[in-house]
């Protein structure tokens, strides 16, 4: 009996050793296997990267020039009046005869006028009447002697008196 005891001390120390072995192993491997890993990222990060350079240079020229532009030439024509014309106008009046009568018997009257200026019917202008427009700021008379002006009054150019 004496000699069984010892065998299952034996046995039981070195179970204890075993699992004592196996705990150490594995804890050395643990920390083997952390030192490994930081090693290589440690190697991976000590390693110069690539660097990649892009360098774009763009140029564009464009020369715009412009179109001539058109010359607008406005032509005006001066009309300077001409010379004085004289007009005659004579009314004639019925002379009347018969017996009796206290009618007058009138001879023809006379009236001369002198306007430079005359429309297109041909007849001398009056005060108030429109201005052609090539006659703006020109002088004349009327029929009966009177010098007009056309000038520009109340939005038109008129004959008025000068």
């Amino acid at each position: 009996m004496g000699g069984g005891m010892p065998n299952a001390l034996s046995r039981r120390k070195r179970i204890w050793i075993g699992g004592i072995a196996l705990f150490a192993f594995g804890a050395v491997g643990c920390t083997q296997s952390g030192q490994d890993d930081a090693a290589s990222t440690a190697a991976t990060s000590a390693a110069p990267a690539p660097t990649v350079t892009v360098t774009v240079t763009a140029t564009a020229t464009e020369t715009a020039t412009p179109a001539p532009a058109p010359t607008v030439t406005k032509t005006k024509t001066v009309k300077v009046p001409g010379p004085t014309v004289t007009a005659t106008v004579t009314r004639a009046t019925s002379s009347g005869s018969g017996s009796g009568g206290s009618g007058s018997g009138g001879g023809g009257t006379t009236a001369t006028s002198t306007c430079s200026i005359r429309s297109n019917a041909g007849n001398c202008y009056r005060a108030g009447q429109f201005c052609r427009n090539s006659d703006h700021g020109a002088l004349t008379t009327t029929a009966t002697g009177a010098r007009i002006k056309c000038g520009y009054s109340g939005s038109a150019w008129r004959w008025s008196y000068a």
